[in-house]
């Protein structure tokens, strides 16, 4: 019995599969692209093409949209300065805190959805509102919400750089002006309550580091010793509860 080497049997079957995949190409060819630009016949697919671009212009401004105009901004910065002060930067990691933060920003932000779906969503799809009545509509409830939180010094800021009249409701505020103000507010909101988490942890952090210098151990890090105590501090008094909870009713909107 003749034995073939095994590198001839590797390129024969090489070959062989090189063979049977051009014959497979053969029978069932690749599809081809093709994006082209034709006239339009009538006005209508005119304005259907308009639509579709306006929709993926939204779709790529979604996650501003979501991050200026909701709670977001306030439970993102938070997480972060309580990150930081606890003294672990990397835990929890971006998507756990960005992942934390969309879902309680879903649950304040679902009755204002609620009355834009009722208000404008279902009557533009039941096309018994224009496209600029459904804008003009969809914007009130988000813009009340907004304005519930936006301080009146950071409102009264952009309207007088705005250089508009001065308005006597929320109602006569044009969006652009109020998305700032609230963005402003929330940031200064959340600084604060950043503040205010910092102080507990800080404080272990000097007792540990005076306690440290005064047994002469100054070349140990005061972390090393301070962050047991800093996570042991914060499972003993719920911190996840407390801290969570308290940021989501802050926002009374139920």
């Amino acid at each position: 019995m003749i034995r073939l080497p095994k590198k001839l049997l590797g390129f024969v079957g090489l070959v062989l599969l090189l063979g049977w995949s051009t014959h497979l190409a053969a029978q069932s060819p690749i599809p081809g692209i093709n994006i082209s630009v034709n006239p339009a016949n009538n006005p209508e697919q005119v304005a259907t093409t308009l639509q579709i671009v306006f929709l993926l212009t939204v779709l790529t401004l979604a996650p501003a949209l979501l991050i200026m105009t909701t709670s977001f901004t306030r439970f993102i910065i938070v997480l972060s300065f309580l990150r930081q002060a606890i003294g672990t930067p990397q835990t929890p990691s971006n998507q756990i805190i960005i992942g934390i933060s969309l879902f309680l920003t879903l649950f304040v932000m679902m009755p204002v959805y609620e009355e834009v779906n009722s208000m404008a969503l279902e009557p533009y799809l039941d096309e018994r509102m224009s496209q600029e009545e459904f804008l003009d509509t969809a914007t009130v409830p988000i813009k009340r919400f907004m304005q519930k939180y936006t301080r009146e010094k950071d409102l009264a800021l952009f309207v007088k750089i705005a250089k508009i009249p001065r308005p006597k409701n929320i109602d006569e505020i044009p969006v652009w002006v109020v998305i700032p103000a609230f963005v402003l507010s929330e940031l200064k909101t959340a600084f604060q309550i950043g503040f205010l988490l910092y102080v507990p942890f800080l404080v272990i952090d000097m007792v540990i580091a005076s306690i440290l210098m005064a047994m002469g151990m100054m070349m140990m890090p005061p972390i090393m010793i301070s962050l047991p105590f800093k996570l042991m501090l914060f499972v003993l008094v719920d911190g996840w509860h407390l801290i969570l909870g308290s940021m989501v009713k802050s926002f009374v909107t139920f």
